[in-house]
């Protein structure tokens, strides 16, 4: 699965990698009926790489991690200036 890449320091401090395992796994774990299709998902975290919002994993308009909130049907991209996410 390719994701946003999670900040180097978080990762450097103790428990980092292992966090980063458990938020995948928990994003790996949600029903399949409340995902959206894989094509979807890994273009929602394509536009949430590039954005400026994207910090340590997660998004500063909203503080969810991009790769639970992307993967779930019915959620939106926080952008205060419109959704960067492709429909």
């Amino acid at each position: 699965m390719t994701h946003p890449t999670p900040c180097p320091r978080c990762l450097q401090q103790e428990g980092g990698e292992a966090f980063l395992r458990t938020v995948e796994a928990y994003a790996a774990s949600l029903p399949r009926e409340r995902c959206v299709e894989e094509g979807l998902y890994q273009a929602r975290l394509s536009a949430c790489q590039g954005c400026e919002a994207l910090y340590d994993g997660g998004c500063r308009y909203c503080g969810c991690f991009v790769l639970v909130r992307a993967k779930k049907k019915g959620l939106s991209c926080p952008h205060p200036h419109g959704s960067k996410w492709p429909e």
